[in-house]
């Protein structure tokens, strides 16, 4: 292999091992002039003592009002009705639990996923998204000149049961205003359709929603469960876009205006989703801010949704549930984008990471094997898909390496005459059936597995059909190895496929150095990834070994007349 393709391989798996997490950092975020002042500083968190109020922005004329409370905060006169109660509503799915204290939405228990976290929870009882203390969904009427938060005001209760499906009505006067809330629950669904309804709502009155400012971890690895803690929204016509909780600063402020389809919070497998239903207007804003640290991890923030009263009313649904790719296809608009991958890069990365997920999920439902050896049979597939490819390119590299003492010969000749170099070293490439450009395409096998590569190192980051999956000795293929089996593997893989390669080739000192340093490279950079990436690159090198081999042969016999020259 010569110096400089040695060097270029260096740089192409530093791109993908290294720099993967750093080609697609979060946007720098850029305060916005919002609709509606939502003083989103204050964190919906039942550890808060006093709520944190902000100055209102200056309203244009007409367009929005000039006093927003913050969450928590209640208007003069809003005393409570009726008894504080919680109503439970069981899908197939899973457990909605709903308060006549604000018409909140409490919690959602995921009935189908265990918890794997062994820390303060039962490993194995069922996922909670909320919590404790906080509200998943939580809702404030703006009128012109005042904000009346709901989370103190108490509805009167009404659950209806009808063909299968639950309704729960939620009504009260606020504000002398009529005010009713009413949550329609999907049987055999994580969807809920939310309407609401303000009698005599003036002309420029919005409804604001708080999302959920965090999640409770069901994870065994609680630390990358908070990486993955973020805000998402899909702006009409646009690319979906990402907010993670690590970028924004502590009362830092991101204001997105409208309009929006759909807006997430999400950590690693779970999300809750608000989405304009399909053919109306969208969200009008966004508003988005961090929340306080008690370390160093970000685990809080806050967003809340503005979306107008048109004619007194606002009607939207309800995503509360896992990240299953068809699950969240079937919902349209779009929202299995709700993980926006690659950055600036979407465009290209996204597409890419769809098709690896279709791909997987089609070998899941077609072989029923575990996904396991669907990682397996995967990498198998694409490294045999490659073979005629790489074939190519090695022959190539054996044909430049044949070539090279002429090549030399005629760079030493002709060093001091650099257009009589080229047309000599022009005349050598067409008498050999080559061209300058044939010791470039021995790096063309290096460049084409690097896709799926991309792919699968953001799938592996919210693909819950990989959660809790084990195989052989792994508790879970979507974390790291606990033995650190599999980096090492990849590593030895690594240097054997170094060796092979070398065989029949004068070696110097830059070469063999190459030969450890890049294994001593991966394992390093896999060390921490997920098994069943480390499972996935494993088997590449693996199934790379035979072709490897063949082509040493090949290139033995080839140089064996210029070794005895």
């Amino acid at each position: 292999m010569e110096p400089r393709r040695i060097v270029l391989a260096v740089i192409l798996m530093a791109a993908v091992l290294v720099v993967t997490p750093l080609l697609f950092p979060t946007p720098k975020l850029v305060v916005g002039t919002g609709l509606v002042t939502t003083d989103s500083l204050t964190r919906a968190d039942s550890t808060a003592s006093t709520p944190v109020s902000i100055s209102p922005t200056v309203p244009s004329a007409g367009a929005v009002p000039p006093r927003v409370m913050a969450p928590g905060a209640i208007s003069a006169g809003a005393a409570p009705v009726t008894p504080i109660d919680t109503t439970a509503v069981t899908t197939a799915r899973a457990i909605f639990r709903t308060t006549n204290r604000g018409a909140a939405l409490i919690g959602a228990q995921m009935q189908q996923y265990p918890t794997l976290a062994n820390r303060s929870r039962t490993k194995g009882e069922p996922v909670e998204l909320a919590n404790p203390g906080d509200r998943l969904l939580a809702f404030r009427l703006v009128t012109p000149g005042d904000t009346v938060p709901l989370d103190r005001q108490q509805f009167r209760t009404t659950r209806t049961e009808v063909d299968g499906k639950t309704t729960v009505r939620y009504d009260a006067t606020v504000a002398a205003r009529a005010v009713s809330i009413t949550y329609s629950f999907l049987p055999d669904s994580y969807r809920v359709h939310i309407a609401a309804t303000v009698a005599g709502a003036p002309p420029s009155s919005y409804l604001l929603v708080d999302m959920p400012p965090g999640f409770r971890s069901s994870e065994a690895d609680t630390t990358e469960d908070h990486q993955h803690l973020a805000y998402a929204y899909k702006p009409d016509k646009q690319n979906a876009k990402g907010v993670a909780f690590r970028s924004l600063d502590p009362g830092e402020r991101k204001i997105e205006t409208g309009p929006i389809t759909w807006v997430v919070a999400k950590n690693k497998y779970f999300l809750v989703g608000l989405l304009t239903p399909v053919g109306q207007p969208g969200f009008a804003e966004l508003d988005v801010t961090g929340g306080v640290r008690a370390s160093k991890q970000a685990t809080r923030a806050q967003a809340t949704v503005v979306t107008p009263l048109r004619d007194g009313a606002a009607s939207f649904e309800l995503y509360a549930g896992p990240q299953e790719f068809t699950r969240l296809v079937a919902v349209g608009r779009e929202f299995e984008t709700s993980n926006p991958y690659g950055g600036w890069l979407q465009g290209v990365v996204q597409p890419f990471a769809t098709l690896v997920i279709r791909s997987l999920l089609w070998m899941k439902a077609t072989l029923g094997l575990s996904y396991g050896w669907i990682l397996v049979l995967f990498g198998v597939s694409v490294r045999l898909l490659l073979w005629p490819l790489n074939q190519r390119a090695m022959r190539s590299s054996m044909a430049m390496q044949r070539i090279q003492p002429e090549q030399q010969a005629i760079q030493a000749k002709y060093k001091s005459d650099p257009q009589k170099l080229q047309v000599e070293m022009m005349k050598m490439y067409k008498e050999h059936g080559m061209s300058p450009f044939s010791s470039l395409s021995g790096c063309l096998p290096m460049l084409i597995p690097l896709p799926v590569f991309f792919a699968l190192f953001f799938v592996f980051q919210n693909t819950i059909e990989f959660r809790g999956v084990s195989f052989l000795w792994l508790p879970d293929i979507s974390i790291k190895d606990p033995f650190f089996v599999l980096p090492i593997l990849v590593a030895i893989t690594a240097v054997a496929l170094s060796w092979i390669g070398m065989r029949g080739v004068k070696a110097g000192e830059q070469q063999k150095m190459m030969m450890y340093m890049m294994p001593a490279m991966m394992l390093f950079i896999f060390f921490n990834m997920a098994s069943g990436l480390n499972l996935y690159y494993l088997v590449q090198n693996l199934a790379s070994l035979p072709q490897q081999w063949l082509i040493s042969q090949e290139r033995g016999r080839a140089m064996a007349p210029l070794v005895r020259g």
